[in-house]
């Protein structure tokens, strides 16, 4: 990754850029290129730090998603006790909606206007969103709502990640563009890292934490990241005023004027846009991205439910302990991306996106649940008179006969264990501790590799026309993914446990593994179908 501001020589992303001055202009013989490239010492070093900038607004659009995603739960739970698991799925999926729906409208600003507009836009919304939520305990009832409005608020402001992917597309060459999306699912991995990360240390503030009257604001262990990540917000603003530029370079990495810019700089754009796009391909990869995100969005929502019920863990420590198991997958996902951009050039993204697959499969069927312990039930609910008492013969006798279920010392305080309400709590074996963290592993081992690689290969699939809406809808799918991924995960396991819960998500799996083996030959770069590079890997 090269840094902003270094000189040309640092060779970003396998490329060095050529030197111009005073119309002089030095030859590069390239592998992936058969073209001079010119670009200006003070070009490169512009398109760069505007790059940079893209990076650091997708780490921050991850961290407003996963600053809280540990902590949504039990703060809701503590601030409205209306609210339920399957109201959780809402919550979750609520960021995913604005999303979906900005992502579109925010790519096809970008294809018109310069992109600073949507970008300062984008985040100011973020930031107030981020505010709300930190209120969202004041009003008297109804507090739930007031939750799922912040979050959805947030994620429309999170659409401006349609933005940044369709402007890194058009500022980097076909041969930069690899490393350039690896780099920028990096920095929105480091997003998910620290998110976790960040709740994990505020959790030391404490559920009461201190109350400042004349705001109206509890500064705790539940508002005090929201407030963090609006702070955030605000300098990645100053920095999109004060450094991003606007830049485009063609899928050979010859500089011409941005769209989004003043001034004419179509010809050169006509020139190197001739060809139609591969809808069957874009389709495709628009699919198999849905599923991507569906699967990991399945992962982090039952995260901390699973471990509650499975494990009896308290609110506090389901969120640190979780924070902690997910902080440690985010570091493994970045030494993924950066391990894919070389291995990438070995094998092809096709490859690499194919084993990631894969290896996602395998982490989803060792989460199924095997053996004969069941876990722990909830006494308090059984007290509380919620057992059902109608079917002795199929309820009462299995659930008497555990030995290992004992009335715990503390019964006095947060009810811990599966609730009887959850029927499947009472015949459904547990997943082992061993099980969730091999199933963390490779789950994140094999996500980051699926996301890079459907980035990358949709960017090269579109070639060098405008990618703002395309970019759009592709980012609505992985939205939509989110949406249907925790509504569907909160559901499926309230009412039929993990055991469906888990098998329904491998036959998806599988079956995204079918489309890809059947559109494989299409994914293939733009300028690759056209004749105007040549492709090395299979």
């Amino acid at each position: 990754m090269a840094a902003a501001g270094s000189a040309p020589e640092a060779r970003p992303e396998g490329q060095e850029p050529l030197l111009g001055s005073a119309g002089a202009a030095a030859e590069e013989d390239e592998e992936e290129e058969s073209r001079d490239v010119v670009e200006t010492q003070e070009h490169y070093k512009s398109r760069w730090r505007s790059i940079w900038i893209m990076y650091l607004t997708m780490f921050l659009s991850s961290v407003g998603f996963s600053i809280v995603i540990m902590s949504v739960w039990p703060y809701l739970q503590k601030i409205d006790p209306t609210a339920d698991a399957s109201f959780l799925g809402w919550i979750i999926a609520s960021y995913s909606i604005g999303q979906m729906v900005a992502s579109p409208l925010f790519g096809l600003w970008s294809n018109y206007r310069p992109r600073k507009e949507p970008l300062v836009i984008s985040t100011a919304i973020s930031v107030a969103a981020n505010c709300l939520y930190a209120y969202v305990h004041v009003p008297h009832s109804h507090n739930k709502y007031y939750m799922l409005t912040a979050r959805a608020l947030v994620g429309f402001g999170a659409g401006n990640v349609a933005v940044v992917r369709s402007y890194i597309a058009g500022a980097t060459s076909l041969t930069e563009r690899t490393s350039a999306m690896a780099n920028t699912s990096a920095c929105q991995a480091v997003g998910f890292i620290l998110g976790p990360v960040f709740q994990t240390c505020f959790t030391l503030i404490g559920e009461e934490g201190v109350t400042w009257k004349f705001l109206c604001l509890q500064l705790n262990m539940y508002t005090a990241p929201v407030l963090f990540g609006a702070l955030l917000g605000v300098i990645n603003i100053i920095l999109i005023f004060a450094i991003f530029r606007e830049h485009r370079v063609d899928d050979m990495g010859r500089q011409y004027k941005s769209i989004n810019s003043d001034g004419e700089g179509n010809d050169v754009l006509d020139q190197n846009t001739e060809g139609s796009i591969d809808h069957v391909a874009v389709v495709a990869l628009n699919i198999l991205f849905f599923v991507i995100l569906f699967v990991f969005a399945v992962f982090e929502t039952i995260a901390t439910p699973l471990t509650m019920d499975m494990y009896s863990w308290t609110r506090k420590e389901a969120v640190f302990y979780n924070g902690i198991i997910l902080s440690a997958i985010g570091i493994e996902s970045v030494v993924v991306f950066m391990v894919v951009k070389t291995l990438s050039k070995k094998t092809g993204e096709r490859a690499i996106l194919h084993a990631g697959l894969l290896i996602v499969l395998v982490g989803f069927f060792i989460l199924l649940p095997w053996g004969k312990k069941l876990p722990n039930i909830q006494w308090q609910e059984i007290k509380n008179t919620t057992v059902p008492r109608t079917a002795p013969s199929e309820m009462l006798a299995p659930f008497w006969s555990l030995p290992e279920l004992q009335l715990p010392s503390n019964h006095t305080a947060e009810p811990v264990g599966c609730p009887v309400t959850q029927s499947w709590c009472l015949n459904t074996p547990m997943i082992y501790l061993a099980q969730y963290i091999s199933s963390d592993v490779l789950i994140g081992l094999g996500y980051p590799v699926c996301n890079v690689m459907s980035y990358t290969l949709y960017s090269k699939v579109l070639g060098p026309k405008p990618q703002g809406v395309y970019m759009g809808w592709l980012t609505a799918s992985g939205s939509g993914a989110r949406i249907l991924g925790p509504v569907f995960v909160s559901q499926i396991y309230t009412h039929l446990g993990p055991r469906w819960a888990f098998s329904l998500i491998c036959g998806v799996v599988v079956i995204s593994l079918l489309l890809l083996e059947i559109v494989y030959k299409r994914l293939i770069a733009f300028s690759v179908r056209y004749g105007r590079m040549q492709e090395e890997n299979c």
